[in-house]
């Protein structure tokens, strides 16, 4: 190959990196491309928001923007023609930022490799050979009803032909370079097939409307076989157990992958007929990554979130560690204004509000009068755990109240004390930040944000009930064996209609889940946006708002 080709290969890049697909779509519709993408929704859903015509235009622009970028390479030989696609790819996926301000923009290019073939075909490449991976393409896509796996067929199929016909190494080597490119870029539409969650023709993504209603759900493994659930990391597994792989090596790895759509939950309906659809999303990040790394945590939630608007949920949900990183999702609902984000205080309180009667009547009923029980609650700095305080302060004998900053402690227990003088009652109220002091209460109530177990058998009275509200639990599963303790799972909500998810999300049942992301589908189906839960304060309005429409709604707190 000439290096005269060079500077043809630069050209091609720039015509490649001219956004004319995307400029066409906003002159034609008045809408972002980026938050209605062809392979993000599929490409009815795409249409349905975009406009036929507009789509069409723009699928035909970024074609023709390929035949041209490879046409420049005429006469060149085949070596050049695929150095040129090559470039004019590279260019489309990542364009310069001054040709697109709105970011992130990852545009994947199927019609572009349509537009690569067709330049071939004019460049000494036989036509019959230049179109064969267009038909393999057509014939994967009415098999499968997969268009993304169809454009990875196209570049993929390109590279298999070549291997049966006398063209040089280069342009072996360019042809599966290209290949390669398109597989990464198509690397998360290739999750999602493995996962069952990906658009598919003739079943096109839900969008908001009056019957029916899409939010999102960030998660994260608890641990790490959490992991394997997904296949894109399951061939992993053996490899870890065989030690072949360390656990740390996963661990880094994962700290590279971006927030990525794992699972969906589907069917559930609430009692006006209205269907959710939540999208579960993921960034492969342990407990102790996220406490442990916070700006990357906070940047990873925006990824989240922008990934959500693109998939076209109106809500995100923070769940577990994820509803502390960035002040609580203050800074992600800063970064992506163009979704809600809440991190799911207000009903995982009301859950709380609601069990806690249940739970100090029957402790009554079936132990010593409640004037005389010492109580504790662990994590009392937190919002959930303080509202558990105020909640039984004045009906119990004696509290604990166990935290890491005693002096936010202090200050909680003096609000508590004015609290209870106000009542009439007589509780004393102690602080401490050793947990083991929870060794006196007869009732326990635990809501911390730990990674692991922080309750354990030596630390808990026999005949003890113990409310756990952590995600993960507070309570090491061995304390269930000290004699006649009780420990009851807290802010577990039961979703009406008939749930179907494809992730175990560890919590009994498809139809069980954490009262966070309750609230993430209750805020969508209302669009009560003015409620969500951000930063550390939680009005007692919303909580109670969030008790009486889930009850509205067909939402209940599990028994």
């Amino acid at each position: 190959m000439n290096w005269s080709v060079v500077p043809l290969a630069i050209l091609a890049y720039l015509v490649g990196a001219v956004p004319l697909g995307y400029w066409t779509v906003k002159a034609l519709s008045g809408k972002s491309p980026r938050l209605a993408s062809v392979y993000n929704l599929g490409l009815e859903s795409a249409a349905r928001i975009l406009g036929g015509g507009p789509l069409l235009a723009a699928l035909l622009v970024d074609a023709f923007k390929g035949f041209l970028a490879v046409y420049l390479a005429r006469g060149q030989g085949l070596e050049a023609a695929l150095l040129l696609a090559v470039a004019a790819y590279l260019g489309h996926i990542n364009p310069p930022y001054f040709l697109i301000p709105e970011r992130p923009f990852r545009p994947r290019g199927g019609a572009l490799l349509v537009g690569l073939l067709a330049g071939l075909s004019v460049t000494g490449y036989p036509y019959l050979q230049a179109f064969l991976p267009l038909v393999f393409a057509l014939i994967v896509y009415a098999l499968t009803g997969y268009l993304s796996l169809a454009v990875v067929t196209i570049a993929f199929s390109l590279a298999l032909v070549l291997m049966f016909l006398q063209v040089s190494t280069l342009s072996l080597l360019l042809a599966w370079l290209l290949a390669a490119l398109v597989i990464w870029r198509f690397k998360e539409n290739l999750g999602r097939i493995l996962e069952g969650t990906e658009p598919k023709l003739g079943e096109p993504a839900p969008l908001p409307s009056e019957d029916q209603v899409v939010c999102a759900f960030m998660i994260h493994p608890l641990t790490i076989d959490d992991l394997w659930q997904s296949p894109r990391f399951a061939w992993l597994r053996p490899l870890v157990r065989a030690g072949l792989v360390r656990q740390a090596w996963v661990e880094r790895i994962a700290e590279r992958f971006r927030p990525m759509k794992v699972g969906e939950i589907r069917g559930v309906r609430t009692k006006d007929g209205r269907e959710i659809r939540c999208y579960l999303v993921s960034a492969p990040l342990l407990p102790h990554q996220i406490t442990g790394k916070p700006e990357l945590a906070t940047s990873r939630a925006v990824q989240g979130a922008r990934l959500a608007a693109e998939l076209g949920a109106t809500v995100l949900g923070l769940g577990a560690f994820w509803s502390v990183v960035g002040e609580k999702g203050l800074q992600v609902q800063e970064a992506v204004p163009e979704i809600q984000v809440t991190n799911g205080g207000a009903y995982t309180a009301g859950t709380v509000k609601a069990a806690i009667p249940q739970i100090l009547e029957r402790a009554g009923r079936e132990g010593k009068p409640l004037s005389e029980v010492t109580a504790a609650v662990v994590g009392a700095n937190g919002v959930v755990a303080f509202g558990i305080a105020r909640q039984i302060a004045p009906l119990v004998g004696r509290l604990i109240l166990v935290g890491r900053n005693l002096e936010r402690l202090e200050k909680s227990a003096e609000t508590l004390r004015r609290l209870v003088a106000r009542k009439g009652a007589g509780t004393e109220i102690v602080t401490t930040t050793e947990i083991p002091a929870i060794q006196e209460a007869d009732l326990v109530f635990s809501a911390t944000s730990d990674p692991g177990a922080v309750i354990f058998p030596d630390f808990v009275k026999p005949g003890a009930w113990i409310y756990d509200e952590g995600v993960p639990p507070d309570v090491d599963p061995a304390v269930k064996d000290v004699p006649g303790v009780r420990v009851i799972p807290g802010g577990v909500v039961r979703l009406p209609g008939e749930a179907e998810v494809n992730l175990d999300l560890r919590f009994g049942g498809p139809d069980l889940v954490p009262a966070c992301l309750a609230e993430t589908m209750i805020l969508a189906a209302e669009e009560a946006w003015d409620r969500k839960s951000l930063g550390g304060q939680t009005k007692s309005e919303n909580v109670q708002f969030f008790v009486d429409k889930a009850a509205e709604l067909g939402f209940r707190v599990a028994d």
